[in-house]
C-alpha cells in the first residue's frame, strides 16, 4: 500500500544521493537500499516528532468491513524539505511484515494496493518526480495590469504626505501582495474552499482529492487549521506563502485522468467561517487575501447566511470573476426544490452586486452538487479544470484587489466638481492685495504729484506765492485729521488676511477633504509674513524720490508764463515812470503790456493744466500699476505658488487614480 504526504518532491537531495550512490546494485538490491537509507536516515526524526494523523473514522476494533486497522508504519511524510518513510519503500510498496495489501492505511493520501499493481505504482511515483523536477517560472501580468500597478505605486508615494496610513493601508497591501504573488509560480492556481459550519465543504475537499483528506465528521469545528493538497509539483512556496505548514500538505489520489484535468490546481480546505473560536476566524481573513480563487460552499440550510453575504460576498463582489458559490447536499432537496433554492441563491448574489457568470459573461460560477452522492461533482471538475487551465485566476485576483482598493480611495481623490483657480480668483486675489497695500491711493496720489509740479512750473508767479502763504499761515481748523500709521497697518494687515482667506477657500472648493486641507494649510503659511513683505514693495515701487518728469512741452510754457510775467513787469515799470513824471504821458501802451501780461498768464497757467492731465494720469497710472505688479508678485510668491503646487500635485494623484480605476482621469484640477 502507497501512503505519500509530501506535496512537493522537488528538494529531494538525500533520496537523489542515496540513489546515485547505488546505481550498479539490481532493481530489487536498489529498492531494499533505498528503503533501509530512508529509514535510517529519517525514521529517528519522524519518530521524535510524531507524525501528525488526521483522524478516520472506526480506528478501533469496530472499523467497517473491508478496512484494517490503521497501521504505524507504511507512512510517508513530509519533514522539511524531505518526505519520511516508515515501514516501506520508496516506491511506496507495503512491507510484507505489516498489515495485508488490501487494508487502509492512514487516510491521509492512501488508497488500496495490490501486490500486482504495486510496481505499476511505484512507476507513476518515479515519474511524477522525473516531471517534478521541471522549473516553475514565475507569473507574469499583463501590460495594463502592470500599468494599473505602477499607477497605484505613483499614487501611493505621492499621497504619503497628505493621507494618513490608514488611508493608505489597503493599497500599500495590495502592491505587497502583487509583488509577491507575481515572483511565485505562474503555473499554479490557489483555489480556497470556504464554507460555514456543517456545510460540507471538507466533504467536498475530499471528493475532489479522491481520498478523506481533510477530516469530517459530527463533532464542530471539524478543520481546525487549513490543509493545502496540490495536483502537481512546484508549488512549495505558494503554499508556505499561505503559512500552511508542510504537515498539513497533502498530495490527492493518483488518477491520471484527475491529475490532467487539474494539473496546476491547490486546493486548500479553511475552517469555518462562522466558527465559534476566533482563531478560525481569522485564519479564514489571513488566507482568503492571499489565495487566487475561492470556492464559497452553502448548504439549503444556510445559503441566505447574514454573515456570509455581509461579511463575505457583498464586500467581495468585485471578485466575482475569481469565485465559484456552490450548493452543496443538493440530495437532501426533494424533487425541483433543487432549481427553487439555486434560483433563490442566485438571486442574493445579485443583490450582493456579485456578476453572475452566463451566458458567456464574466462573473461567479454558481453550481449545485451533492459531495456526499458525487451528483454534480464532475461539473465541478471540468468547471475548475478549466479555470485553472486558463492561469488567469492569479491577474484576476490582482485586478479586483485594485478595483476594491480604488473604490476605497474614492473619497480621497475622485470629485464630480471642476477644481482649481480660475483667472477670476487670481485677478481678484492680486486685486485685493493692490487695494490692501493703497495701489490705488498711490496712484492718485502720483497724478496729483504731477500736477503740482506743472502748476509750480507753469503758474503765474502771484498766485504761487498766495499759495505759500496759505498753507504757511492758514490754521489747521477744519482739516480732516489722518488717521494714525498703526490703524492703517492693522487695516492693511486685515485686508491681506481676507484676500488669503477667499483664495484659499476658492482653491480647495470641490476638492476631497484630505487635500482641501493640504491647500488651506499652504496658504496659510505663505500669508505668514505678507502684510511686511508688502510695506517693504511697496516703499521700493511708490513714488520716486524728487520730482516728477516734466514733458518736453514744458521749457516753452515756462518761457510764456515768464513773457507773460515780463509784460505785467515792463507795463507797470513804464506806467510808474509816466506817473512820477520820469517818462512823457502816454497811458495806452503800458497799459496794454500791463493787461497782456495779466491775463495771459492765468491762461497759459490754465493751458498748461489742461495738457497736464494726461501725462499726470498716465504718470499715475504707471505708479499705481508698478505697485500692483509688486504685490500680485509677492502674493504670487509666498500664496498662489504653494496653492498652485497643491492643486497639480492633485491634479498629478487624479491621474494615477485614474490609471488605477483603468477608465483614465475624467476630472482635471488646474493648478498652473
Amino acid at each position: 500500500m502507497t501512503a505519500v504526504t509530501d506535496q512537493d518532491h522537488t528538494d529531494r537531495a538525500d533520496h537523489a544521493g542515496d540513489e546515485g550512490a547505488q546505481g550498479a546494485q539490481g532493481a530489487h538490491g536498489e529498492r531494499s537500499e533505498e528503503r533501509a537509507s530512508v529509514e535510517g536516515a529519517s525514521g529517528e526524526a519522524t519518530s521524535e516528532k510524531g507524525a501528525e494523523r488526521l483522524p478516520v473514522e472506526d480506528e478501533t476494533a469496530g472499523a467497517e468491513p473491508g478496512r484494517g486497522e490503521r497501521s504505524e508504519k507504511g507512512d510517508v511524510r513530509e519533514n522539511g524539505d524531505h518526505a519520511r518513510v516508515e515501514g516501506g519503500d520508496a516506491s511506496g510498496r507495503a512491507d510484507s511484515r505489516t498489515e495485508p495489501a488490501s487494508g487502509w492505511d492512514d487516510g491521509l493520501i492512501a488508497r488500496r494496493v495490490t501486490e500486482e499493481n504495486a510496481g505499476a505504482e511505484r512507476v507513476a511515483v518515479v515519474e511524477t518526480r522525473a516531471h517534478s523536477a521541471q522549473t516553475v517560472g514565475p507569473l507574469a501580468y499583463d501590460a495594463p495590469l502592470r500599468s494599473r500597478l505602477e499607477a497605484l505605486r505613483e499614487l501611493v508615494g505621492l499621497s504619503r504626505t497628505r493621507l494618513d496610513s490608514r488611508t493608505l493601508a489597503d493599497a500599500g497591501r495590495v502592491l505587497d501582495e502583487a509583488a509577491a504573488r507575481r515572483r511565485l509560480s505562474g503555473q499554479h492556481t490557489v483555489v480556497a474552499i470556504a464554507g460555514a459550519t456543517g456545510s460540507g465543504k471538507s466533504q467536498l475537499f475530499n471528493a475532489l482529492a479522491g481520498v478523506p483528506i481533510s477530516e469530517t465528521g459530527v463533532r464542530r469545528p471539524t478543520t481546525a487549521t487549513p490543509i493545502a493538497c496540490s495536483w502537481s509539483d512546484g508549488a512549495a512556496t505558494l503554499i508556505e506563502r499561505l503559512g500552511i505548514p508542510p504537515r498539513l500538505r497533502r498530495r490527492p489520489l493518483q488518477n491520471a485522468e484527475a491529475e490532467a484535468q487539474l494539473r496546476g490546481l491547490v486546493l486548500v480546505d479553511l475552517p469555518d467561517h462562522d466558527s465559534a473560536a476566533v482563531q478560525h476566524r481569522e485564519q479564514v481573513d489571513r488566507v482568503l487575501a492571499l489565495v487566487d480563487a475561492v470556492i464559497w460552499v452553502v448548504d439549503p440550510e444556510k445559503y441566505a447566511d447574514a454573515v456570509l453575504h455581509e461579511r463575505y460576498l457583498r464586500p467581495m463582489a468585485g471578485h466575482a470573476e475569481v469565485m465559484f458559490v456552490v450548493l452543496n447536499q443538493i440530495d437532501r432537496l426533494p424533487g425541483e426544490a433543487t432549481h427553487q433554492v439555486l434560483d433563490d441563491l442566485r438571486r442574493l448574489l445579485d443583490e450582493d452586486g456579485i456578476a453572475l457568470g452566463e451566458y458567456g459573461e464574466p462573473g461567479a460560477t454558481v453550481l449545485a452538487l451533492s459531495a456526499l452522492t458525487g451528483d454534480g461533482l464532475g461539473e465541478l471538475r471540468e468547471a475548475l479544470g478549466q479555470f485553472v487551465a486558463e492561469r488567469g485566476a492569479p491577474a484576476r485576483r490582482i485586478s479586483a484587489d485594485l478595483d476594491a482598493a480604488a473604490v476605497g480611495l474614492w473619497p480621497v481623490y475622485a470629485t464630480r466638481l471642476r477644481t482649481g483657480l480660475s483667472e477670476e480668483a487670481r485677478d481678484e486675489f492680486a486685486a485685493r492685495l493692490a487695494h490692501a497695500v493703497g495701489a490705488s491711493a498711490a496712484g492718485e496720489a502720483a497724478e496729483r504729484a504731477w500736477l503740482r509740479n506743472a502748476n509750480r512750473a507753469c503758474g503765474t508767479p502771484w498766485l504761487r506765492l498766495w499759495r505759500w502763504y496759505q498753507d504757511r499761515y492758514e490754521p489747521a481748523t477744519g482739516r480732516l485729521q489722518l488717521r494714525a500709521q498703526a490703524d492703517e497697518e492693522a487695516t492693511a494687515r486685515q485686508r491681506v488676511e481676507h484676500a488669503v482667506r477667499t483664495l484659499a477657500e476658492r482653491a480647495a472648493t470641490g476638492l476631497p477633504a484630505p487635500w482641501a486641507q493640504a491647500v488651506r494649510e499652504a496658504a496659510v503659511r505663505g500669508s505668514q509674513g505678507l502684510p511686511e513683505a508688502l510695506d517693504v514693495l511697496a516703499a521700493r515701487a511708490g513714488l520716486p524720490p524728487g520730482r516728477p518728469p516734466r514733458p518736453g512741452w514744458w521749457p516753452a510754457a515756462v518761457l510764456a508764463q515768464a513773457s507773460m510775467t515780463l509784460l505785467q513787469v515792463v507795463g507797470g515799470l513804464w506806467l510808474l515812470a509816466q506817473i512820477i513824471g520820469f517818462m512823457a504821458p502816454n497811458l495806452g501802451v503800458p497799459v496794454l503790456l500791463m493787461l497782456a501780461g495779466i491775463i495771459g498768464g492765468p491762461l497759459v497757467e490754465w493751458s498748461c493744466r489742461i495738457a497736464a492731465r494726461g501725462p499726470a494720469r498716465r504718470y499715475g497710472t504707471d505708479a499705481e500699476r508698478r505697485l500692483r505688479e509688486a504685490a500680485a508678485g509677492c502674493g504670487r510668491a509666498r500664496v498662489l505658488d504653494p496653492v498652485a503646487a497643491e492643486l497639480l500635485r492633485y491634479r498629478e494623484v487624479r491621474e494615477q487614480y485614474g490609471r488605477v480605476t483603468g477608465v483614465g482621469a475624467t476630472v482635471t484640477a488646474t493648478g498652473r
